[in-house]
């Protein structure tokens, strides 16, 4: 959910992932395609070389958003910039691979499998004799043991901030020797797999005093590749330098520093050569296309399309990075990010900072400081000065698929989208590749619509299940509106408007609007008046992803490791709606509308339906706003008006998204490897707590069914992989026929990197290996193009 991008399990610590409903649910077992779930829709691209061909030696300057506020990761507070300091310099038993799938980390891990399954669950780790600690100790069993206490939840002087996984421990043990480790669980837990990644010694596991404070900023101990050497809050800098006991293949660099640098900021530290590496958004990376261009250097080629995706999915030439519109003229968005800080702009469960966006408008004959007019990019935007220019001619645009994918999410809680048919109809009123087209076709990225919500295409679990709920059918939409009581031409009784925006901060978001000169009042109605919709306003609209600067995840993208499923017990003031839907009664089906009703106008119960769309105001948010004005285009095809709130950045999930106060709302959640775990706090069923509000965890969208729930619980506790798998696509069928949100696409992921920089860039799914990166020898030419799968 974020206008940034995360590692899942940090991205949910932090925010956030259905539905109980009066229509049947269809047989769902066979509405899947498996086969779909083989490779990713798009490969890294991070400029693959050999060691040989890497220079010994070396600072790797990586922009991050900030420093971060605490170095352990299991921490409320963790953020991107915390996971990736965590995988430089923490063991992790396992790490993603360029399909979403956990390996074994050779580093730390000689084995580790599952010896006993009856009376009681047994796994065996078997550790790599050379693994030291930082201060020569081995690591072992007390590690382990110290880790299990400290998240297992039963020490509530532990701030933690999840246990997910370590509470279905009953103990840990050292096993024939010292390198062997033998966990019992008191409960079967599939995914077994997440524990101890990263595993942090028992000087900071041991007591809570080390736990809450000891790691937030210095970590003493450490066994990576890398350990830190110093956090500079003033700076705003992390100093990763080489770690003298490490065991593994000796890291090419010899320091990293992570390097806090605003998005709207990036390229100018780029241009300045303050950073080597930064996830830019869609207009920054048409910037350094252009600077690469006018070197007369070609960039190296950018994500291809893997086998089995049709070559329309491709957009652009390869290796470009344009923002500007489709070929139909229509205006392009990117809705890539989690709140977080991606290469797009899209806001996130986690408020994570977003990425900031050009304005759309079209080029004109503005002259430059020298009188001559100055040169525009195809967003509309004046060209750099010439110094900037050279400054990023020295740099690529690395792109991929981001693992996190955006959403449209439907409040169940009340109102007109308490009831599933609204729902089921509000979804089929959408063209989910149209929507993936103008985002991903004008970045060269294929455009395919995301198929589950509990995988990505290359991870296990993957299946396309969207039949469940069925295809972009208006008809269907129509019919199922009719059904539920909704008829055109119907009398409307009015109503006065006391609040501009949606949600308690509606006033204020105005107010800020009026500050930054907009001129737009923050609020409008898409079907009701002659206002032009923000697409026909904005053709040339910039695509990047909103995602771009807010800590959802939190974010992974922020965390690049597993994500947590921590467990939010948000208060919603909202009572669950009856069982049958929207209250009031339902008109029979194909009732006519009374004489001299407006024509096309859906009403009930003397109301019109219209939804409230609540969209960030910050100006990195066009390209989300493009998104969701498609959106209102294509439900007032079917007679549902779009209430559009333009809400300050700030206020946007914490007052809106997390306290329910909207209709439909975009942003976006980080695929899980583990889904069985991480993700069954999104889609958990609201239950009422004591005090009598509504208990929603990460599930904002407050559409929730025991069925679902209890798929979770049966994947969770069998340690069959296949029948794991087979248990959540059939949780994420279900999910789809409730409609409480509807998958739309993976966000781009835009990464500038130095040119003689290798083996780091745009890594998809994988977790980066540390000890490989590094800038080319001189002279070297390693294969240009992304990495294969």
């Amino acid at each position: 959910m974020s206008h940034d991008g995360v590692g899942l399990r940090a991205v949910m610590r932090s925010v956030a992932f259905l539905t109980a409903g009066a229509l049947a649910v269809p047989l769902l077992s066979a509405c899947s395609s498996e086969d779909d779930a083989s490779k990713p829709i798009a490969a890294q691209d991070i400029a693959p070389a050999s060691r040989d061909l890497i220079t010994d030696g070396g600072t790797l300057r990586w922009a991050v958003d900030s420093v971060p506020e605490t170095l352990n990761a299991f921490q409320a507070d963790a953020d991107a910039a915390t996971t990736r300091v965590a995988g430089a310099v923490l063991p992790s038993m396992y790490r993603l691979d360029q399909n979403g799938r956990p390996q074994i980390n050779p580093n730390y891990l000689e084995s580790a499998k599952v010896v006993e399954s009856e009376p009681k669950q047994v796994v065996l780790y078997k550790l790599n004799q050379q693994a030291v600690w930082s201060d020569g100790r081995e690591i072992g069993a007390a590690d382990f043991a110290a880790q299990w206490r400290a998240l297992s939840g039963k020490d509530t002087a532990y701030w933690t901030a999840r246990n997910a996984g370590y509470d279905r421990i009953e103990k840990v043990e050292r096993g024939k020797n010292n390198l062997e480790v033998r966990v019992t669980f008191s409960r079967p837990y599939a995914d077994w797999k997440s524990l101890f990644s990263p595993l942090y010694p028992k000087d900071v596991m041991g007591t809570p005093d080390t736990f809450n404070d000891g790691a937030r900023r210095k970590l003493k101990v450490t066994a990576g590749p890398f350990a830190v050497q110093a956090v500079d809050r003033t700076a705003g800098q992390v100093s990763l330098t080489r770690n003298p006991r490490w065991w593994g293949r000796p890291t090419k660099l010899s320091e990293i520093d992570l390097v806090a640098v605003p998005r709207a900021d990036r390229t100018t530290a780029l241009a300045a050569g303050r950073v080597d590496l930064a996830e830019v958004d869609a207009a920054q990376a048409e910037q350094i296309t252009l600077a690469s261009r006018d070197k007369g250097t070609a960039p190296l080629q950018g994500a291809h399309v893997s086998p089995g995706t049709s070559a329309s999915a491709s957009g652009t030439a390869s290796g470009e990075a344009s923002a500007s519109g489709t070929a139909s003229g229509e205006a392009s968005a990117g809705a890539s990010g989690e709140a977080s800080a991606s290469a797009s702009g899209e806001a996130s469960p986690d408020g994570s900072q977003k990425a900031s966006a050009s304005a759309s408008g079209k080029a004109s004959a503005s002259a430059s400081d020298d009188g001559k007019p100055a040169r525009r990019t195809k967003h509309g935007k004046k060209a750099e000065p010439a110094d900037q220019v050279a400054g990023l001619s020295g740099f690529v645009i690395r792109k991929s698929l981001e693992p996190a994918y955006t959403q449209l999410a439907l409040n169940g809680s009340e109102g007109p989208l308490a009831d599933e048919r609204v729902r089921r109809a509000v979804a089929r009123a959408l063209d989910r590749k149209e929507l993936a087209r103008v985002v991903l076709q004008p970045l060269g990225l294929p455009a395919e619509p995301v198929g589950s919500h509990l995988a990505l295409s290359g991870q296990q679990a993957y299946a396309d299940n969207s039949g469940a709920l069925g295809d972009q059918d208006t008809a269907e939409a129509q019919a199922l509106l009719s059904d539920a009581g909704w008829v055109r031409g119907g009398p409307i009784t009015e109503e006065k408007k006391t609040e501009k925006a949606a949600g308690s901060k509606g006033k204020k978001a105005e107010d800020a609007e009026d500050q930054d000169g907009s001129g737009d009042d923050g609020t409008y109605i898409v079907g009701e008046d002659n206002k032009p919709a923000e697409a026909d306003r904005e053709q040339k609209n910039d695509p990047k992803d909103h995602s771009g600067n807010h800590p959802y995840k939190p974010a992974d993208e922020q965390a690049g490791g597993h994500l947590d499923g921590t467990r939010y017990g948000h208060k919603d003031a909202h009572r669950d709606a009856p069982a049958g839907g929207a209250p009031g009664a339902y008109a029979p089906k194909g009732t006519a509308a009374p004489a001299g009703a407006a024509a096309g106008a859906l009403a009930k119960d003397g109301k019109p339906l219209t939804l409230r769309f609540v969209l960030p105001s910050g100006p990195g948010s066009e390209p989300l706003r493009t998104v969701a004005d498609r959106i209102s285009q294509m439900l007032q095809r079917i007679g549902i008006r779009t209430d559009v709130s333009r809400v300050a950045d700030e206020s946007y999930f914490k007052d809106h998204i997390a306290s329910g106060q909207y209709d439909l709302a975009l942003y976006s959640w980080p695929a899980s490897a583990f889904p069985a775990t991480d993700a069954r706090p999104i889609y958990a069923k609201p239950v009422p707590a004591a005090d009598g509000s509504l208990s929603v965890e990460q599930n904002y969208t407050r559409v929730g069914t025991d069925q679902v729930d209890q798929l979770f619980d049966q994947a969770i506790a069998t340690l069959d992989e296949d029948e794991a798998s087979s248990l959540v696509r059939k949780a994420d069928a279900r999910i789809w026929a409730a409609a409480g949100s509807i998958p739309l696409f993976q966000r781009p992921q835009l990464t500038a990197a130095r040119s003689t920089l290798v083996n780091t860039g745009a890594f998809g799914f994988q977790t980066p290996i540390y000890e490989d990166m590094g800038f080319l020898k001189k002279g070297a030419n390693p294969s240009a193009g992304p990495s294969k799968s």
